[in-house]
């Protein structure tokens, strides 16, 4: 059995690695989250793309605990921002993580705009400890909505709608429906023979 480190402590993340994993009957391959690891410096990411810090965060996980790691970065586009927030997503209102924020000010940025193309981004990159490197990257494409609906996700999702979601917001999709849909799904998709490549 293989360890992979999963460079997040969000669980829900290392449910979908698992379940691309079981889809694609990968077998040997133990995740551990951060949560389960030895704490080690939260590396800074300042990387100009998604890659840049998927690879900042799986170098980080990989040289701490020896383990390959998996690491992801991923955000919101947005055609009339020129592709913002983008990488700026998480902290897009100028403080981490706070999604209220992030989504009022997204909205008011937005509000005479009609032009709505929008599209999640997730790069994945994957680190052995040997310093192999290998990234993916998953486009899940759609429109930015006028205000948020549903209640499941997180993030931008209740202001997202899929183009491929029969109408309804990210948020108003089921954890399966959003995991077999999503950016991230996509990359890890990706990225999952070289995990495997491990075994």
């Amino acid at each position: 059995m293989v360890k992979v480190l999963v460079a997040s402590r969000n669980q829900g993340k290392v449910r979908e690695l698992e379940q691309v994993l079981r889809e694609l009957n990968i077998d040997g391959v133990e995740l551990v989250s951060l949560n389960e690891a030895p704490a080690y410096p939260d590396p800074v990411e300042d990387g100009l793309s998604f890659a840049e810090n998927a690879l900042l965060k799986a170098r980080a996980g990989a040289k701490a605990t020896g383990l390959a790691c998996v690491a992801d970065d991923s955000g919101l586009t947005v055609e009339a921002l020129n592709g913002m927030p983008g990488v700026l997503s998480a902290r897009w209102s100028g403080t981490h993580g706070n999604d209220q924020a992030n989504n009022d000010l997204l909205l008011a940025q937005m509000a005479d705009i009609n032009e709505r193309a929008a599209a999640f981004v997730s790069c994945c990159a994957l680190v052995t400890p040997a310093g192999e490197e290998h990234t993916a990257e998953g486009r899940w494409e759609g429109e930015l909505l006028r205000e948020p609906r549903g209640k499941n996700g997180f993030g931008y999702d209740p202001l997202f709608q899929p183009a491929d979601a029969d109408g309804r917001s990210s948020a108003e999709l089921t954890a399966e429906e959003k995991n077999a849909r999503s950016h991230r799904g996509k990359a890890l998709r990706a990225l999952a023979p070289h995990i495997a490549a491990l075994v």
